[in-house]
This record gives structure tokens, sequence and C-alpha cells, in this order.
């Protein structure tokens, strides 16, 4: 049987490119205090707000992930 290779769906790169930044900066926003540059960037809420962003984003890139994968499993009704 042959098989395409397996790709990422474009939905996944447009949902999991931002989840992955908005993790990097959350993580850099809670190692180091940025309150000099802006004083919203000073508290460890905003550290917070887009790690949760991230993990939202992450979440949500997954989707179509299983949902491709289970297409791929799914038989034609002429196969059952």
């Amino acid at each position: 049987m042959n098989r395409p290779p397996a790709t990422i769906p474009l939905t996944a790169w447009l949902l999991g490119l931002p989840g992955l930044a908005c993790l990097a900066a959350g993580v850099v926003l809670l190692a180091f205090d940025f309150g000099a540059l802006h004083p919203l960037l000073g508290g460890a809420g905003a550290g917070l707000a887009l790690l949760v962003s991230a993990i939202a984003l992450l979440g949500s890139a997954a989707f179509p992930l299983v949902l491709r994968r289970l297409a791929e499993r799914d038989l034609p009704a002429g196969d059952q």
C-alpha cells in the first residue's frame, strides 16, 4: 500500500507557530523583568497570560492533526 508522506495541515501551522511564539515570549517574560520597557510587562501576569494563550493555541493546533488522522483511518463505504 503506497501512502503519501504525512503532512501537517495549514491550519495546524497557522495555530501552532503563534502558539510557539507565545510560549517563548511567556517564558522570557516570566524569567526576566521588562518593566522598564512597559509597566504591563513588569508583572507576572503578562507572562502567565502568554503561557495560557500558548496552551490554547497549541491545543487548537492539535485538532486539524487529529482530524486528518481520523480521516485517513476512515474506510470508504464500499470497503466495509
